[in-house]
């Protein structure tokens, strides 16, 4: 595949803004999951990104390198939506829930020799912390960061097919980068503004009861 160096480098965009998003979230929910949660899925976009740059600088192909992205990814957002979700109510039975899901999905990798049922477990996890972040926004009153958690999920849905396809030119893989770009970046402004509206409202309450 054709794949310029400028390209494999501009990869590492979203990697950062998908990041950063997440560490954000950890003012809204502290502790050091959410955290750990950022490392790993940084981890595996940084893996998938390097091996790209690696291949575009003439190196050689490193698919085990590059096939770390979603077992990151799985375990990542996993980690992240029970970070979310852990004053919810049926905390214990989600976690089982979800270590249940990445064993049999990491089985089932491991089996096919392929990394589709990681591919599949980490379009779950995502989706299910983007509604979840969706619904934070609304129940703040906040349409705009709503509409932006929801625009980064469609690209997710979108560009994860067209990405896979074979024989891309290089106009095609900028276009999709750049939207990847943009959604990840989307993602970041709406996690910023959900951490906003709870770091300003303990001030907010005070100025209301002196």
């Amino acid at each position: 595949m054709d794949y310029p160096i400028s390209l494999a480098v501009e990869d590492f965009v979203p990697v950062l803004l998908t990041t950063g998003g997440v560490l954000l979230l950890a003012r809204r929910c502290p502790g050091p999951r959410i955290v750990v949660a950022a490392a790993l899925i940084g981890a595996g976009g940084f893996a998938k990104a390097t091996a790209k740059l690696i291949a575009a600088a003439g190196g050689p192909d490193l698919p085990w390198l590059r096939d770390m992205l979603f077992p990151l990814l799985t375990v990542g957002f996993a980690l992240l939506y029970l970070s979310l979700t852990r004053d919810s109510a049926h905390r214990r039975l989600r976690g089982a829930a979800a270590l249940t899901v990445v064993a049999l999905c990491a089985v089932a990798a491991v089996l096919a020799g392929g990394p589709l049922p990681m591919l599949m477990s980490t379009t779950v996890f995502a989706t299910l912390t983007g509604i979840h972040l969706i619904g934070l926004a609304r129940r703040d009153g906040d349409r705009t960061a709503a509409v932006l958690i929801g625009s980064q999920l469609t690209a997710f849905f979108v560009l994860g097919p067209l990405g896979s396809r074979p024989d891309q030119t290089v106009v095609l893989q900028w276009a999709e980068q750049l939207c990847n770009t943009a959604a990840q970046a989307a993602f970041l402004v709406a996690t910023r503004r959900l951490t906003a509206a709870r770091v300003d409202a303990p001030s907010e309450s005070a100025q209301a009861h002196p």
